[in-house]
């Protein structure tokens, strides 16, 4: 399975959300882990980035808000404790696990 980290540099809450998928990547050798930066406006509407951090599984991003805008931005992710700027582990196990 082949996970994609976009993310752009002055965004605090990519090295969280590399952090987590690092920690399942360890416990499943079938996951393959990328990171791209996205540091300009025609990189991030070319790869449909909608926000930083961003995760594609596989191409696909299982978070993606349809009508999130696409550019240079933090993203907010919805979690069981409100809003932050990573997804859960457990919300990338769920997400990993059904891919």
């Amino acid at each position: 399975m082949d996970v994609t980290l976009l993310y752009f540099d002055d965004c605090p809450n990519w090295l969280e959300a590399d952090a987590h998928l690092r920690a399942i990547a360890a416990e499943r050798p079938d996951i393959r882990i990328t990171r791209h930066i996205v540091d300009t406006p025609e990189e991030a509407e070319r790869t449909g980035f909608r926000g930083s951090p961003s995760i594609l599984v596989d191409g696909v991003d299982p978070f993606a808000d349809p009508d999130a805008p696409v550019g240079l931005s933090c993203r907010v992710y919805q979690t069981p404790d409100g809003p932050a700027g990573s997804p859960t582990l457990e919300q990338l196990r769920e997400v990993l696990d059904r891919g």
